[in-house]
């Protein structure tokens, strides 16, 4: 068996070692990651932002220049074909970008399972005949029928994509939910596995603190601007998300939310989903002393149940 290739350092090529940007300071080249949040945060919007912005060549949010446009491929499990029209030609508007030009490829299979090989190898095929610079998925939730909890299963969907990414050069952008959460990091909150966020190379944040939209921006390998602050705004037709004047210093001027380790675990199971110890300490990032300490408590008041299948919470979270 042939031993596996090296090289040096100094070998390697100089190209590697300037960062890239797809979309400037939001999206790296040819990297994966997220656009995350709570339902009704947007997020099918802004993708469909960057969308139009990689595929035109306009700058992302009127605001963020484009550094690598061309095709997208775009598949949208949530919304009916017509819908997706609809937004498309409302940010190509706002965008002033010719819409029958756009280069963006929409799948309109009903249904795409990346844990099914007969679809992923269908998904193989066609971004090696269009060879976009951008894939987009959305949402993850439709994408399987998985356990989204258990890392096992999770991994390899994410192997995949990222096997897309190096093979044929193209980012992957995959929106997915967030459930609410007082992590400090945003990307704490999403939704099932903690593989997710480590997935990410650019990952894209919205939350809602008070009556503002928040936008916040996280990079692997280059700096994260500040939080920025959106709204969805309609001129005429034309329905797109905005960059509001004074994003940066509204959105500084808001503290990060600070939660108790027994608000924290009653967060994360209040979407309804059953969770081990191990998955709940993940999502919640404590350690395993203050867990069990916590759970302890919260299972004395009848908050949380133990059962067979995992953790829940005995009632709804009030509103």
């Amino acid at each position: 068996m042939n031993p596996l290739p090296t090289c040096r350092p100094r070998d390697i090529d100089s190209q590697d070692r300037r960062h890239q940007w797809l979309v400037r300071s939001l999206w790296a080249q040819q990297a994966v990651g997220i656009v995350g949040g709570e339902p009704k945060c947007y997020k099918s919007f802004l993708a469909l932002d960057v969308a139009v912005s990689v595929a035109s060549g306009a700058p992302c949010l009127r605001r963020f220049p484009v550094e690598n446009s061309g095709p997208v491929l775009l598949f949208a499990a949530e919304d009916a074909l017509p819908v997706v029209k609809q937004r498309l030609l409302g940010i190509s508007t706002a965008a002033d970008v010719d819409f029958q030009s756009l280069d963006i490829h929409v799948i309109t299979s009903p249904s795409l399972r990346l844990d099914l090989e007969r679809d992923l190898d269908r998904l193989r095929k066609t971004v090696d005949v269009i060879r976009p610079v951008l894939l987009i998925l959305d949402p993850f939730v439709r994408l399987h029928r998985i356990d989204e909890n258990a890392a096992a299963d999770v991994a390899p969907l994410l192997a995949a994509l990222r096997h897309l990414q190096r093979a044929f050069g193209t980012a992957v952008l995959l929106v997915h939910h967030a459930r609410k959460s007082g992590a400090a990091r945003p990307g704490q909150a999403l939704r099932g596995s903690s593989e997710l966020h480590a997935w990410g190379d650019s990952n894209l944040y919205l939350r809602r603190t008070r009556d503002r939209l928040l936008l916040s921006v996280e990079q692997r390998a280059a700096p994260s601007i500040s939080a920025l602050t959106l709204e969805l705004h309609q001129d005429g037709d034309a329905l797109a998300l905005r960059v509001l004047p004074d994003a940066e210093h509204s959105a500084a001027s808001v503290p990060a939310p600070k939660l108790t380790p027994a608000q924290r675990i009653e967060q994360a199971l209040s979407d309804g989903a059953l969770m081990s110890r191990r998955q709940l300490r993940d999502a919640c990032r404590i350690r395993n002393a203050t867990l069990t300490e916590t759970l302890s408590q919260l299972l004395a008041a009848g908050r949380v149940v133990e059962t067979s299948a995992g953790l829940r919470l005995a009632s709804p979270l009030p509103r």
